[in-house]
């Protein structure tokens, strides 16, 4: 983590080619030093926040007025940071009998932003309250409701509440912040008499660095993927050359311990839909001897999607990995104990996050907990299905091998898709391609799941989502389009997105025989795609062109338009059947 001081000095770099953002700020304390460090660790992630720092203490009046700075600037995203000291203040100057009411009364203005007809369409971060305990009544506190203590813990947990009932409301956890590291750590007194600035120098970083997280993974730009060497990181000793039986694995006292706790936090990221995967320099059957038949091993075969272990470059065996889930290096997380390989990994791919762990391993999981490395914006069932899904496509990536026929390949896997319109069983899955999907997406427009509630009851909007199933297993919900009317003859794809997973299997065929049937099937002559450029999204820069558009000359525009007309369509050839349609 950068400090204060590195993080400034990143303000003067060159922004060129970085992802711009409108981000309000709203605080009831002095949040310049922290307008720097968000704007500053967004330069970090690649993002040119244009940040707005409202007024000192206007957070009301900020959504109060009609004619507000907030309003003025319409930003994507706006953080709320109301101080716990701020909090206490308002508590102390209520009467006695009326202080069980203060966490309701917070929730309650939180959830009116939220239902706040201008803030449709945008993000709300808002930022929690570490814990103050006055200590009025002591470990008392925890049995009156009138008691600050129980108060800030309420508030913290109806936030939360909260979250879960409105998709665009996310939490900042820095109450965690202030657990990890302690009070004195998070707050000093003597610059908050002094500034009202109650987050410290030291812990700036790792505040913006939470904020800029949530942003991020809106953005589509989060870690998907961990990959994990094995000896003396997920087991203490040399398996080569200790054996399973002297490898330190445990839940009893002693140096095992640590790695077994480390094993139950990947275990648990697996659970979460986080893709693991090994890279290690190993003999494989023993490396993999070693997931099987050690009593004290957490992690099993089934949990890991691709497993790596041979005497090659861990960089190379990276890359082979890449290849075979079809991800961006950007989105893997390398763990290693080694400092050389890390180093290794590091110069050879400068895009993957490669954490500098402590040398002891005791510290591993307070020293990760730290760093944040696995922000999401969404949850889904589906999620925990995914290390099953990359497992099979490990498995299709050797079985083209045995064929010199492409085609004979495709026609083998028995593909079948089922197309659905958006409901309310699709819907978090729907919204979750839209905020991930970076790569093959057409104009990288981000829906979260109350704009896919929204568009799925929109009568000018057809929406199609499509599953993808083969002979070796169920990739579930894989592509997602959707479709407004512009006049009576005329559909725009407003968003076309595909899980890479899938590439090179004829879908992108099946979703436009799709479309144009649909299209037909309404009336509709026309369709207009529309293709933004991103640093990603290049792989589908030709895709109209290949699949029958023409180009649409228009010099008022820098992006790329074309049109189709349903009537002179035929079919693209493809090896997916449907279960059913919409």
């Amino acid at each position: 983590m950068k400090s204060f001081n590195e993080l400034k000095r990143l303000l003067k770099s060159d922004r060129f080619g970085m992802t711009p953002i409108k981000v309000a700020l709203l605080g009831d304390t002095a949040t310049q030093f922290l307008a720097q460090a968000i704007e500053a660790t967004g330069l970090q992630y690649g993002f040119d926040i244009n940040l707005l720092e409202a007024d000192y203490n206007q957070v009301e009046q900020q959504f109060i007025d009609k004619n507000s700075e907030l309003y003025l600037f319409d930003p994507q995203f706006v953080i709320i940071f109301q101080s716990t000291h701020k909090l206490l203040e308002r508590f102390n100057k209520m009467m006695p009998q009326e202080r069980n009411r203060l966490a309701d009364e917070r929730t309650q203005f939180i959830e009116q932003i939220c239902l706040n007809p201008h803030m449709e369409g945008k993000k709300i971060l808002c930022l929690n309250y570490p814990e103050i305990d006055d200590n009025v009544f002591g470990n008392y506190a925890n049995k009156i409701k009138e008691s600050f203590i129980y108060q800030n813990r309420k508030l913290n947990f109806q936030l939360m509440n909260l979250a879960e009932t409105y998709p665009a409301l996310s939490i900042v956890d820095i109450a965690s912040l202030q657990s990890l590291f302690g009070r004195q750590w998070l707050f000093a007194p003597n610059i908050y008499v002094s500034t009202d600035m109650v987050i410290s120098i030291d812990a700036l970083p790792y505040v913006a660095s939470r904020i800029v997280d949530v942003i991020s993974s809106n953005k589509g730009k989060f870690h998907k993927c961990i990959i994990l060497d094995l000896d003396n990181t997920l087991w203490g000793g040399v398996v080569g050359d200790d054996g399973i039986e002297g490898i330190q694995l445990g839940h009893g006292l002693g140096i095992g311990k640590v790695f077994s706790e480390f094993q139950m936090w990947v275990k648990k990221l697996a659970q979460r839909g986080i893709i693991v995967c090994i890279v290690s320099k190993n003999d494989e059957k023993t490396a993999k001897y070693a997931f099987e038949k050690h009593p004290d091993m957490v992690l099993k075969m089934d949990d890991i999607a691709v497993f790596m272990a041979n005497w090659e470059n861990k960089a190379d065996n990276i890359r082979t990995i890449q290849s075979i889930l079809n991800i961006g290096f950007d989105s893997m997380v390398f763990i290693d104990d080694n400092p050389f390989e890390r180093e290794m990994v590091k110069n050879s791919i400068p895009q993957i996050t490669v954490p500098d762990m402590p040398e002891d391993p005791a510290e591993y999981l307070e020293f990760l907990y730290s760093q944040n490395l696995f922000e999401t914006a969404s949850f889904s069932q589906g999620d925990q299905k995914r290390t099953e899904m990359y497992k099979n496509e490990a498995k299709r990536v050797l079985l083209a091998k045995n064929y010199t026929n492409e085609e004979e390949f495709l026609q083998s896997l028995d593909m079948k898709s089922r197309v659905d319109g958006f409901n309310k069983f699709n819907t978090p899955r729907v919204a979750q391609l839209s905020q991930r999907s970076n790569q093959f997406n057409l104009r990288t427009i981000r829906y979260g799941e109350d704009d896919i509630k929204r568009l799925a009851e929109d009568e000018n909007t057809i929406d199609l989502c499509f599953t993808l199933q083969d002979r070796l297993g169920d990739n579930g919900l894989i592509a997602v389009v959707i479709m407004k009317k512009t006049d009576d003859q005329t559909l725009f794809i407003d968003s076309w997105i595909m899980s890479c997973r899938v590439l090179k299997r004829t879908m992108e065929q099946f979703i436009i025989n799709t479309i144009v049937q649909k299209a037909n099937e309404k009336g509709f002559k026309t369709i207009i795609g529309e293709y933004i450029p991103t640093p990603k999204n290049h792989m589908v820069e030709n895709l109209y062109q290949q699949l029958g558009f023409s180009p649409i000359t228009d010099t008022d525009s820098q992006n790329q338009r074309f049109s189709l007309s349903t009537s002179n369509y035929k079919p693209r050839k493809t090896f997916i059947t449907p279960i059913c349609e919409k």
